[in-house]
């Protein structure tokens, strides 16, 4: 069975560690990096997330 290198896809609602009140969307996943748009405010610059920072929903 193959193994994937990443736990979330792009779409995928994920929370942050250090807010995990703030819900983020996925928005792509490159060289071992989640950018994320927050999911109340589109407009908001997007953070890149490494895994070990996020909280799945």
């Amino acid at each position: 069975m193959e193994e994937r290198e990443n736990k979330y896809e792009a779409g995928d609602t994920i929370y942050t560690k250090v807010h995990p009140d703030i819900k983020m969307l996925v928005r792509r996943y490159v060289s071992r990096i989640y950018y994320c748009k927050f999911a109340d405010d589109l407009e908001r610059k997007e953070l890149a997330l490494f895994e070990r920072e996020i909280v799945g929903s």
